[in-house]
């Protein structure tokens, strides 16, 4: 087959009422591309949709199909489909028909004006209110205020990428929400584009306030991996400093008090608090300096991704 100009990635579970519909909806979409494919990977369905997406496959050569051996997440099922897709332009969708294939020329056009990632923006959400809708504005509110990027829906599925965007991502857990986030901090060109949001016609929601409060922890973890992967000593040395320069201060309080009024300090809880914090300063400064030498020792760092052009 020719190398396809789009691939579609998309993970389904237990979707077996509505990958038919998607397919049908993306080929009324995009027919007038010759050149396209459409990935599905099934992450450990319990009902018929791999007998479903089976049958499409047969059907028609675009379609590719990647069965998972059991329910390994979502982060897993788009790495697996970004390593098998060979197209010049990467599009994620869900498979529930909440995303709208006829969206699809309005991200190419933002891919033209020269993003590099395009995320949907569900202004208008058609999802359970205290299920859903809430603890998503609560972590997409979060990440905007600790992040600074101003994407209003990190974690919507529908999105477009240019090739050397999935190329350079390495996904797992649940880092999937936060795709923008890891490519904007790689000063790649990140866009938004708002998407008509429909209603879950078959199935049920995958997703609910356990998932929002895990994934504010995964909020802290991609703070943390596209700050100071490269720099961990910053990290743990910033705080060492601060903690060490705090228990400093408290030493000189209590000196201070000890010269000029002779109080005996020594047993107050706040010597020890004093010493407490330096000791806590000394150790995260040398664990900042550990990591640093574990990021040097590891061999030479790939920097492929921060070439944007190279001239003879």
């Amino acid at each position: 087959m020719k190398k396809p100009k789009l691939s579609f990635v998309i993970p389904a579970k237990n979707e077996e009422g509505s990958v038919e519909i998607l397919f049908q909806e993306i080929l009324s979409s995009v027919k007038n591309l010759k050149t396209f494919e459409i990935i599905f990977i099934d992450d450990g369905s319990t009902d018929n949709t791999f007998k479903v997406l089976r049958r499409l496959s047969k059907k028609d050569k675009r379609v590719r199909v990647i069965s998972l051996r059991g329910n390994f997440g979502k982060s897993t099922a788009l790495q697996i489909g970004f390593n098998s897709a060979r197209g010049d332009i990467i599009f994620t969708m869900d498979a529930d028909l909440q995303d709208n294939p006829k969206e699809i020329p309005n991200f190419l056009k933002k891919i033209d004006s020269g993003y590099d990632l395009v995320s949907g923006w569900k202004k208008q959400r058609h999802d359970p209110q205290v299920q859903k809708v809430i603890p998503s504005r609560i972590i997409n509110f979060l990440t905007r205020f600790l992040t600074g990027i101003p994407i209003h829906d990190t974690n919507c599925g529908f999105k477009a990428y240019r090739r050397i965007v999935v190329e350079n991502l390495n996904l797992y857990g649940e880092l999937y929400r936060f795709i923008p986030i890891i490519a904007h901090r790689q000063n790649f060109k990140v866009g938004e584009v708002e998407v008509l949001h429909r209603k879950r016609l078959h199935g049920k929601t995958k997703y609910g306030w356990g998932r929002g409060i895990k994934g504010i922890l995964d909020l802290l973890t991609i703070i943390f991996l596209t700050g100071f992967i490269r720099r961990p000593g910053h990290f743990f040395g910033t705080l060492g400093i601060g903690s060490f320069s705090l228990g400093f201060l408290i030493g000189i309080y209590i000196a201070y008090l000890r010269i000029t009024t002779g109080s005996t300090q020594a047993r107050h809880p706040l010597l020890f608090l004093g010493m407490l914090l330096m000791i806590i300063g000394v150790q995260l400064i040398s664990t900042g300096l550990l990591a640093e030498m574990i990021v040097y020792g590891r061999g030479k760092l790939d920097y492929t991704a921060a070439i944007k052009e190279a001239l003879n």
